[in-house]
Formats: structure tokens, sequence, C-alpha cells
């Protein structure tokens, strides 16, 4: 692997090309929530009311692709909208190979960065992210970002044991020019191994029951570079500082799996929790016989306060969607049911 320090400044000079891409990363339609899975809403568990704010608070304000012609220019690839609000890029690390407990991750499972810009009705521009860097890339890769004024919010693992050492970063910025934001990304982006953007390739069936899976989480999911995904959202308006964040935004709960033949499969995931939740949802992983990675935060203003738990299995894909299950229904959340894979 080439060290940070190495790798040539201009590794993102490719062409920008206007182009749809698939809706299938970090999909946050909220037309296409569902009720599909329980949830303490009925329970009296829930923690923020839906749709409670504070007066004054920031909206969100409709964009389209035209709109950050821009930032994809800055950052040398497309992006794609997600419920014509949030402009979302994403980085998979598809220079890396990385094994975890004698499993090769694929980027889908749990080594992409993603990147998600939404306008404001104040005019200014919220930079929310994700980006996985090496432990060799880590230390630089933060320096630069507090150069460019962007935000560390979170340091964290998605894996437990892993070959080489990969780490996550939450970031986060707010400011008039997006343009400048993303500039300061590409720059810190630059300090890492993280490849162009490729063009997009043909989806493979998956080795996987996907149906059954779907039936045991309640909520149907996606393939993406050879992953099935099962998404939920928090059903409360969620704010950071005094902006209102779009459905989903930040406040997702995934579960990935990524087929290892005869209907078994490695399973990522990341439950999204406020305080009151912690507690059942881990007893409930655990029960399930599922391995806790990490319990922390993604922001810093975040209202209701989220915290969130990544975990690992193998084993029978079915049997561990409806292990997972429990914990799930054990949060406030809602389906994002996905168009057909």
């Amino acid at each position: 692997m080439q060290e940070a320090n190495m790798i040539p400044e201009n590794r993102w000079q490719a062409p920008v090309r206007r182009r749809v891409l698939s809706m299938t990363g970090l999909s946050v339609l909220a037309g296409a929530l569902g009720t599909a899975c329980d949830t303490p809403a009925e329970k009296g568990l829930a923690g923020q009311p839906a749709g409670q704010q504070r007066d004054n608070m920031l909206q969100p304000v409709r964009t389209g692709p035209a709109d950050w012609d821009g930032v994809a220019e800055a950052l040398g690839r497309v992006g794609d909208m997600k419920h014509d609000v949030a402009y979302h890029l994403p980085l998979p690390r598809s220079d890396l190979t990385v094994v975890s407990h004698g499993v090769t991750v694929r980027p889908a499972l749990a080594l992409s960065s993603h990147l998600s810009f939404v306008r404001y009705s104040d005019g200014g521009s919220l930079l929310m992210g994700d980006a996985v860097v090496t432990e060799q890339e880590l230390q630089r890769f933060i320096d630069v970002l507090h150069e460019q004024g962007i935000e560390p919010t979170a340091l964290h693992k998605h894996l437990l044991a892993q070959t080489p050492s990969v780490w996550w970063i939450h970031l986060h910025a707010h400011g008039d020019d997006p343009v400048a934001i993303a500039r300061g990304l590409r720059t810190a982006f630059d300090r890492t191994g993280t490849p162009e953007e490729r063009p997009s390739t043909s989806q493979r069936p998956l080795d996987l029951d996907t149906s059954g899976i779907d039936t045991a989480l309640g909520v149907r999911g996606t393939a993406e570079d050879g992953v099935y995904r099962n998404t939920f959202a928090r059903r409360e308006t969620v704010t950071e500082g005094d902006m209102v964040l779009p459905p989903g935004l930040g406040s997702t709960t995934a579960i990935s799996f990524q087929p290892l033949g005869r209907g078994r499969a490695a399973v990522s995931g990341d439950c999204a929790m406020v305080a009151s939740e912690v507690q059942p949802v881990l007893k409930a992983l655990r029960h399930a016989g599922v391995e806790l990675v990490e319990l922390h935060h993604h922001g810093l203003r975040d209202e209701p306060r989220l915290f969130f738990t990544h975990f690992w299995a193998t084993g029978d894909a079915v049997a561990l969607a409806r292990g997972i299950r429990p914990a799930v229904a054990a949060t406030n959340v809602v389906p994002i049911r996905n168009a057909a894979s």
C-alpha cells in the first residue's frame, strides 16, 4: 500500500460526467418509509415525538443535481439526489483488501466513505459524511480536515479484528460556499488512497435468500456491489444545531449482508438509538449471538441525542436476520422501503 505522502495530488483528476446514479446507497427517501416493523412508537419508548422542533429552525430546501455541479467538479465525481434534498457521493475504498475474521470485506459491506450536502433556507449548506481511512492515513487526514475548517465528529471502527487496521471518521461542516467545503474535502481525501470514481458494474444475483431476509426484518432491501442491505430511519425529526436534518440523514439503522455461500453471510450493522434504547438493543444483539463492535455518537449537536452501535456476525443469513429483528424493534424506527434490486 502507498504511504499517504506518496499519493499523487491529482489522483481524482478525472472528467466529471453528468449521469443518473443508482439510488441504492444511503437512501433516505421519506416517501419510501413503511410500517412493517413493530416499533416503540406504540410501546411508549419513543424519544422526541416526530415533528417536534424548536421555533426558527433552518429547513432543508429542494435542489437538483445541477445545483451541485461545482461540488461534483471539486470532488472529481458525480453524486445523486436523495429525496430531492441531499446530494450524496459514495467513495468506496476499492483500493483496500481488508480481512476481518477470515472474511475479505467488500467495500459495500463496511469500506465505503460517504458524503452528503444539503442546502438550507438561509442559503447555507451542510456537509455530513463518513470517511474510511487506514491507520497510516488517520492522523494526517484529521490534520488536513482541521486546516480546511471541517470538523471530525466521531472516530471509531466498524470491524473488530481487521487487517490492515481501518478507521471511520464522521465529518461535519456548514457554510455559505459548498464548493469551498468540497475543495477542502478533496484536499483531505487526496492524502489517502481513495481511488478515483469508477464506472458502475452490472449487478449479479446474490447467493442469499433475500426474500427470507426481508421477511425476517420486515423491510425490502437493496443489492449493491455484492452486498444486500436493509435500512430503517428514525421516526423523530432530528436536528443538528439550528438545522432540521432531512429524513434519515445521519440517523439510519442499516444491516448489510455479504454472501459467504450456502445461505451464509457476514453481517455488518449499525443501529441508531436514543439513550433509553441502548441497553435493550445491546442485550437483544448479544442474545442473538451478534458481536458488538462500537458504541458511540456520530454527531455533536444532534437532538434527540443519538447513539450508534456497530455489530458483526457470520452464519445463516435468514437466521441472523431473525435474531437481529428484536434489536431493531426495540428502537423508534420505520423501515425504508426500497425498490426491487
